[in-house]
């Protein structure tokens, strides 16, 4: 240990009493009032006297935290003061003020309230993208209220949380990390507009600020800002607090809710739905686009209910990322500078709100074979008056729209394959490092990018688009046919693989028999 001085180490000040020379030994946590006391009881003075410090020439002073604290030279004079003494109370007050000052910058008490500040950030943030298990949650929340009630006993100052969302207080309501300015406005040119209606659209070129533009294009394109009386000031800043509540997932990220939501409105202009359905319709098929993967953690509904997470046992195990999707999209929305249906009428809103929730919970892949089946039956005598029918159909396109990358050109589709095998291995890692079962279209060791597009493709994608495809034709060629030509490019891809790996066999054994022989 060495012994060079330290914020944190008691302070010592000499006194001088009566001619009498007191030490006076002050800790980094003394209050103002601690200060007082500490020096009444050495000067042996009462305690409701006042009290100046003076030097020898009888002038007022404060004390100097860079006075030597090792030496006596340098003594304070303590003079003692009744109330009704030639000094005002207000004196005091302003001498006092100063003592607590200079103590103040001595102890350095900013750069303890950061330090404690950023070790809750840290804690805070192992909860957030660590997705630990409830145990281990809990004993981060009671580390994180110990320190919150630490930095908060310092100063009456609020601790941001570095989160996006806190659940740690259920009595408190949700609200967006933190408020959000308004972002550039980007003037789109004409190519753009049009190349927003198809499939083809290139989602790699933009930014997110280019991305939010085009977002608030398709709300005013559409009709819907109108229609709703959304001010577009509140549209701006519903559409920032949605994308600052997308994590940087490789895959469930705020560009891959863009592809979704620009895949929406492509659909609505290529199938003329704008003809067909109503305003509260499209409304409810765009915010639950923009909304459906909130907050996503990165690992799927598998992982949550086999590891026990937070947001398992909150859901019971039902949809629990999908259910957490519409509880946050609803969170911001509650929050008047970001609720883009302020001027919708009680009972409208609820029937939004309530088709908005269908649609997110839909997204889980769990419900694929219910919902398809449900389309099925109603698609060759469908009827765009009939309620339920309308519902089926609503259904299939969050779907469609959600897991369409393949329906885009392979150089735009194939790079979101890596994105998501990455996220996949992040996740079979760790189920792999905590005991956890794994898929093996997850397991790295047992995966290709071949294998895990050929199935999916054949058996999901296909077939869902192909029966969407009876009530609307005109997509076959511009969403169906290219579902078919990358099933074809993965097939070729993985023949390929496997005569590689049968080269790769042969030779190994040949290699062998060679060893043999010798």
């Amino acid at each position: 240990m060495g012994s060079s001085s330290s914020s944190y180490a008691p302070k010592t000040v000499y006194l001088d009493v009566d001619g009498k020379v007191q030490r006076v030994i002050f800790s980094r946590h003394c209050s103002p009032c601690d200060i007082r006391e500490l020096l009444c009881t050495s000067s042996n003075i009462a305690r409701n006297t006042a009290i100046l410090l003076v030097d020898s020439e009888g002038a007022l002073i404060s004390i100097d935290p860079t006075m030597p604290t090792n030496s006596p030279s340098n003594l304070y004079k303590v003079v003692p003061h009744t109330s009704e003494g030639e000094v005002k109370e207000d004196v005091f007050q302003n001498v006092l003020s100063q003592v607590a000052e200079q103590f103040s910058r001595a102890f350095r008490i900013n750069e303890l309230k950061t330090e404690v500040t950023n070790r809750l950030a840290v804690l805070e943030k192992r909860v957030e993208l660590e997705g630990l298990k409830v145990v281990e949650i809990e004993k981060c929340k009671y580390d994180m209220k110990k320190l919150r009630d630490e930095v908060m006993s310092r100063a009456s100052v609020r601790v941001n949380c570095n989160c996006k969302y806190n659940f740690s207080d259920d009595g408190k309501k949700l609200s967006p990390r933190r408020d959000v300015p308004s972002y550039p406005k980007y003037t789109l040119s004409q190519e753009t507009i049009e190349a927003l209606k198809k499939p083809t659209f290139d989602v790699w070129h933009w930014e997110h600020n280019e991305m939010l533009s085009c977002l608030e294009y398709m709300y005013h394109d559409l009709g819907l800002v109108k229609e709703f009386n959304m001010n577009p000031i509140t549209v701006k800043r519903w559409l920032l607090a949605i994308q600052e509540n997308y994590r940087d997932n490789p895959f469930h990220n705020f560009r891959h809710c863009f592809c979704v939501s620009q895949m929406m409105y492509g659909m609505l202009h290529l199938c003329n739905l704008k003809d067909k359905l109503s305003m509260t319709d499209m409304c409810v098929l765009m915010t639950a686009a923009v909304c459906h993967d909130l907050d996503h953690p990165g690992y799927n509904n598998t992982y949550q209910i086999n590891a026990r997470t937070e947001l398992a046992v909150r859901y019971n195990d039902i949809s629990p990322l999908e259910n957490h999707h519409c509880a946050v999209a609803f969170q911001i929305l509650s929050t008047p500078e970001c609720n883009i249906f302020a001027n919708v009428e009680p009972e409208s809103f609820r029937q939004i709100r309530q088709a908005i929730i269908t649609l997110i919970l839909a997204t889980d892949m769990a419900k694929h074979g219910e919902i398809l089946e449900s389309f099925r039956q109603n698609v060759d005598n469908f009827d765009f008056t009939n309620e339920e029918h309308i519902r089926c159909l609503k259904l299939v396109m969050i779907k469609c729209c959600d897991i369409s990358n393949e329906v885009r050109p392979t150089e735009v589709a194939e790079p979101w394959v890596d994105c998501l095998l990455e996220e996949y291995f992040m996740q079979s890692d760790r189920e792999k490092s905590e005991g956890l079962p794994v898929a093996p279209f997850m397991d790295r060791d047992k995966v290709t990018k071949p294998t895990a597009q050929i199935g999916f493709i054949k058996f999901v994608l296909i077939p869902m688009f192909e029966t969407f495809m009876k009530l609307f034709p005109q997509i076959e060629e511009v969403m169906v046919q290219p579902l078919r030509d990358s099933r074809d490019h993965y097939e070729e891809l993985k023949q390929i693989d496997d005569a590689m790996s049968e080269a790769q066999k042969k030779k190994t054994e040949n290699m062998s028999l060679g060893g043999n022989k010798k």
